[in-house]
């Protein structure tokens, strides 16, 4: 079984669903039978979720250096997700993700840079940001 965290783009409700799996999703998807339960919607895709660390329960607790090992592993694996999946935009972040919401550009993933003011006035605008911590590829 797999959880996913999906959005409502009628009504911006948030809300879990559960899956066989990543296919039974996307063929739920395709279908438009996963369905917003507040405004009944068939306009629902997956939202950004928090990764889940997964520790084995015979393992004991990870210590300080092994926990920051595993967020490190962990962020790490967003940004290789996110390069792979989304367009770079640099410093136009603000201006590209307007276009797209509102409908001036295509609607796909994008990364880049924006101020913390930029942020905000996206967020006021009902535009989803998320802020990732971007760590350098390697220590050398």
């Amino acid at each position: 079984m797999i959880k996913y965290e999906l959005k409502c783009r009628g009504c911006d409700h948030q809300f879990e669903g559960w899956f066989a799996d990543s296919a039974a999703y996307d063929d739920q998807a395709d279908a438009g039978v996963i369905m917003c339960p507040l405004c009944s919607s068939a306009d629902v895709g997956k939202a950004i979720m928090a990764p889940n660390i997964a520790i084995r329960r015979d393992s004991g607790p990870l210590d300080k250096a092994q926990m920051a090992a595993e967020v490190r592993r962990m962020l790490m694996e967003i940004r290789r997700k996110v390069e792979d999946n989304c367009d770079y935009v640099g410093a136009e972040f603000a201006d590209e993700a307007r276009k797209i919401h509102y409908g001036e550009a295509d609607d796909r993933g994008i990364y880049g840079e924006a101020t913390p003011d930029e942020a905000e006035e996206l967020k006021d605008e009902g535009i989803d940001v998320v802020a990732i911590p971007w760590l350098p590829r390697s220590d050398a």
